[in-house]
C-alpha cells in the first residue's frame, strides 16, 4: 500500500531561516554568557537557583514579550540569587492530537495550517526575546525537527512526559549542547526517566533528516519531576522530600554526571491547580534547607505564569491569559519570585 501522506512543500532549512532572521552579535554574546551561567548552576559551580517560568503556551507574541520584559526587570533585582529562564513553549503536546497544538500550526487566511508561517513566527518571537530583553528562553523539544530552527537561541530545553521514552528524543537530547530536562513519564516510572538521562548523556549515532549523525553526549541532561497519574486517573505529586531523596538514591545507582533535578510545580504535581504552585515552590525550598544533599540536587523549579491568572478558551479575548493550562498571574508571580530569592 502506498503511503497516505501528502507532501505539501519543502520548508526552508534551519540555516536559511537563521540567515533571514539572524540573532545578531550582541544577542549572541548575551546567549553565550547566559549559557555558561546556566551550565555552571546545573554542574554545581554556581550556587544560584533556576526558575524556568512563563506561560503554559506562548500563543501571543505581544503578550509574551510584555511578560518577558517584566521578567527581565525582576531578574535584575534577584540576579545574585536566581537565574530566570523565560518559558517560551510554542508547541503544545496533545494526547490524541486534537486541540490547540501551538504556533507551528497556525492557520492561513483560508483556514488551513501554514507551517512556514508558523516556524517563521516562532523564530521571530524567540529572536525578539533575546534582542529586546537580554534573556534567553526555554522550549520543549516536542518535534525534534523544530529545535534546529532555534538551536542558536535557546538556553534550556525539556523533553516532555509523553516523549521521554522515545528513542529519537533521547538521541537529540544527547547532541543539543544545552541543559535538557527529561520529565518523568505520565505514569510516574522514575526508571524510565533515568534511562532517558543516561541515554542523553552518552554518545549516540543515528539517522536524522537523511544524514548519519553522531553526538558527543550531553553531560547536562537531568531530571524534571512533574508528578504523575495513577491507574485510577488521579494526579499524584512527586515533589516531596521523600521523592527527592528517592531520586537522589536513583542517581547514585547510575553512571551519570551532574545529578540534578528541576521540580515542575504545576501539571500533576499541582493537579493543574495553578495557585498551588506557590505552596509547592516553597515546600521544595524548605526541603533544600533541611538537607545539604537535596540542596545540591535540586537546581530549580518550573512555574507556569502569565500576565493574568487562570486560563480561558481560545478566542476568549483576555490579553495575557493562558489558552491552555491555568497560570499564575503577574502580580502573584513577581511576589513569588522575590520570596523564593529570599529562600535560596
Amino acid at each position: 500500500m502506498e503511503m497516505q501522506m501528502e507532501f505539501i512543500r519543502k520548508l526552508p532549512s534551519p540555516q536559511e531561516l537563521m540567515q533571514d532572521y539572524p540573532l545578531g552579535a550582541e544577542a549572541s554574546a548575551a546567549k553565550t554568557a547566559r549559557d555558561k551561567e546556566i551550565r555552571d548552576i546545573i554542574s554545581g559551580k554556581d550556587d544560584r537557583f533556576i526558575l524556568v517560568i512563563g506561560p503554559c503556551s506562548a500563543d501571543n507574541e505581544d503578550a509574551v514579550l510584555d511578560y518577558i520584559h517584566r521578567l527581565a526587570g525582576v531578574q535584575e533585582k534577584v540576579k545574585d540569587k536566581l537565574m530566570l529562564i523565560p518559558r517560551v513553549y510554542t508547541n503544545k503536546p496533545r494526547t490524541i492530537g486534537v486541540g490547540y497544538k501551538g504556533m507551528l500550526h497556525q492557520a492561513n487566511p483560508e483556514g488551513k495550517e501554514d507551517m512556514l508561517a508558523g516556524i517563521t513566527a516562532i523564530r521571530k518571537m524567540h529572536v525578539r526575546v533575546v534582542q529586546e530583553t537580554g534573556l534567553t528562553s526555554a522550549e520543549e523539544i516536542l518535534y525534534p525537527e523544530n529545535h534546529r530552527y532555534l538551536s542558536d537561541i535557546l538556553s534550556y530545553a525539556a523533553i516532555g512526559a509523553r516523549s521521554v521514552e522515545d528513542q529519537l528524543h533521547r538521541m537529540i537530547a544527547s547532541g543539543v549542547g544545552i541543559p535538557v530536562g527529561m520529565k518523568n513519564p505520565t505514569g510516574g516510572d522514575i526508571g524510565v526517566m533515568m534511562n532517558s538521562i543516561e541515554a542523553a548523556q552518552h554518545e549516540q549515532s543515528f539517522l536524522f533528516h537523511g544524514w548519519e549523525v553522531r553526538t558527543k553526549g550531553n553531560p547536562l541532561a537531568h531530571a524534571i519531576l512533574r508528578g504523575y497519574v495513577d491507574k485510577f486517573g488521579n494526579n499524584m505529586p512527586n515533589y516531596h522530600y521523600e521523592d527527592l531523596q528517592g531520586l537522589l538514591d536513583a542517581y547514585h545507582e547510575r553512571d551519570v554526571v551532574n545529578p540534578a533535578v528541576i521540580v515542575d510545580a504545576n501539571h500533576s504535581n499541582s493537579g493543574k491547580k495553578y495557585l498551588e504552585q506557590i505552596r509547592i515552590s516553597k515546600d521544595v525550598m524548605h526541603s533544600r534547607q533541611v538537607s545539604p544533599d537535596i540542596r545540591q540536587l535540586v537546581k530549580g523549579i518550573m512555574i507556569e505564569s502569565y500576565l493574568e491568572d487562570g486560563n480561558q478558551k481560545i478566542g476568549g479575548g483576555v490579553y495575557g491569559r493562558s489558552i491552555t493550562d491555568p497560570c499564575l498571574g503577574w502580580a502573584k508571580s513577581e511576589r513569588l519570585i522575590l520570596e523564593l530569592a529570599e529562600m535560596v
